[in-house]
């Protein structure tokens, strides 16, 4: 009996040798970090997590979130890259690292979020808050609803900056949110994955404080922080060929230990997974007939990119099916859906895009009808 049982043992043994090193489960990571996450950037999906609800201070990973509402100021045209930012005394009174701006002194947005980016300057995130807000404490109250729209519930931001004070904490797993929401704004990554550059004309130089940047292949952002209560906290990302993942550590002993598991969890990420792009933004994936419209067709297109997550080596039984309406009635509305991409893994579906219409389209009218009638004629 125990000489069958035996082989046995060996077989299951080997097989899952095999399976962990091919796959470098993630759970044998022994992180040294308190808390540590891994997502998928594009779909959102979890890869790897570690105590990724504990509430904990963030440091400096906080101006993710500063970052990401100046973004949107500037992306929704609230302000502008080159906007003169005047300095206050608040922004002047913040402590820890800063580009020393002096009460009085004019420096443009774009200035601003670049020593924000890469040398986390307090003052900077400060100034920028003020701005687009009128005060830090309006700002912070922007930060926190933003937050909670994107559904990170165990964050509580107290200032814009990531400098100690009470009740000011988050997640890894809500850091990694708002990276993720943050990464969308492709305009961030000039000022994320800049390297060595400087302010004031040349003479305040600043260093990005990422190290990533210079050490893994693909990294191009996202935040450092540390102070003695939080340690060393990291929000990093790496993007190779369609596939981004996003790796936040909070709680991490030391600088070299918070940079060396992010590229842990980062290499489990691109080693056993890949991201697909099955959708592309505004490209036309067929046309439509029109009823009754002053024009006989419309095109159907995705309103964004879209992705799906695989295994690697599974992306062979991905199929993709186009289904449209035969026929829309006018009057038609810019947005109007008019049909699917259906993403198939063999039989099974994974994956519905919508396709919308790409303009308004008005009913037809007399003269209309009487233009396509002579178009006709003139074509035969």
């Amino acid at each position: 009996m125990l000489k069958r049982i035996i082989p046995i043992i060996l077989i299951f043994t080997l097989l899952i040798t095999l399976l962990t090193e091919n796959y470098g489960y993630a759970d044998n990571f022994d992180l040294k970090s308190k808390s540590a996450i891994l997502i998928d950037a594009s779909t959102g999906k979890v890869l790897y997590e570690k105590d990724s609800h504990k509430e904990l201070p963030p440091a400096s990973v906080t101006k993710v979130m500063t970052m990401l509402l100046v973004m949107e100021a500037l992306d929704s045209g609230k302000i502008k890259p080159n906007d003169k930012v005047v300095t206050s005394e608040h922004a002047f009174d913040m402590g820890g690292t800063q580009i020393y701006l002096e009460v009085g002194e004019e420096m443009t947005v774009d200035d601003l979020l670049k020593s924000v980016a890469m040398n986390s300057a307090n003052d900077s995130s400060v100034a920028l808050a003020e701005y687009i807000s009128g005060s830090e404490e309006k700002f912070v109250e922007e930060m926190n609803k933003r937050a909670k729209e994107l559904g990170a519930k165990n964050t509580s931001f107290k200032n814009a900056s990531g400098l100690p004070e009470e009740g000011h904490y988050t997640t890894v797993y809500d850091t990694a949110l708002i990276s993720r929401e943050l990464v969308k704004h492709k305009g961030i990554f000039k000022y994320l994955e800049d390297k060595i550059d400087s302010v004031r004309g040349g003479k305040f130089s600043l260093a990005n404080t990422n190290k990533l940047l210079w050490r893994y292949q693909g990294a191009d952002g996202i935040k450092t922080g540390s102070t003695s209560e939080a340690l060393f906290c990291l929000s990093a990302t790496a993007k190779r060929g369609d596939s981004r993942f996003i790796a936040v550590v909070f709680g991490a002993p030391d600088s070299n230990t918070r940079f060396k598991e992010a590229s842990k969890l980062l290499d489990y990420g691109f080693a056993n997974y890949e991201t697909k792009k099955v959708a592309e933004l505004e490209k036309t994936y067929g046309t439509v007939k029109v009823l009754k419209g002053n024009q006989n067709c419309i095109n159907a297109v995705s309103k964004d990119d879209e992705y799906i997550l695989l295994k690697k080596g599974e992306s062979k039984n991905i199929k993709q099916r186009i289904e449209l309406n035969k026929y829309v009635e006018a009057p038609i509305k810019k947005g109007m859906k008019l049909g699917t991409i259906k993403i198939y893994d063999g039989n099974n579906l994974i994956k519905t895009i919508d396709l919308f219409s790409t303009k308004d389209i008005k009913k037809s009218n007399i003269i209309n009808n009487f233009s396509k009638i002579y178009k006709t004629w003139l074509s035969k």
